[in-house]
């Protein structure tokens, strides 16, 4: 059963993306450059796939399992470990199967707004460029 849902897991996944069994029954995903807009949808074409997969368990009996998945963000710019991402996935995992099961939930990613005397500076475009 493990082998099949991680079989399930890389098939969705680029090829330089990494799954790996991280313990009894859970999995790591990593996506790197992975815009968090599209985080949720690969979740849920992971969850959907091993959902719809029938795997055959012992004396040929076909069985339909489903994965509950919790995921944090990791920006480039943050400087942190990888035991707090997998603290703050877990939470999320845990936010996953407390709502249902079968269902992927991802943290928020944090959204920072950027002024646009902010941007000049990060650039170095004066917007008093007109009157030097």
């Amino acid at each position: 059963m493990i082998r099949a849902v991680g079989r399930a897991l890389a098939a969705c996944v680029r090829p330089m993306d990494t799954v790996a069994r991280f313990g009894g029954e859970e999995f790591a995903i990593i996506l790197p450059n992975c815009p968090p807009a599209f985080g949720l949808a690969v979740a849920e074409r992971i969850r959907l796939k091993v959902q719809h997969r029938a795997i055959t368990a012992a004396h040929g009996v076909d069985v339909h399992v489903t994965i509950s998945l919790g995921g944090a963000f990791a920006p480039q710019w943050v400087r942190s470990s990888t035991t707090l991402w997998i603290e703050r996935a877990d939470r999320q995992l845990y936010r996953a199967k407390a709502e249902g099961r079968n269902r992927a939930c991802l943290e928020q990613p944090a959204v920072s707004h950027v002024s646009a005397e902010e941007k000049g500076r990060l650039f170095g475009v004066s917007q008093h460029q007109d009157l030097e």
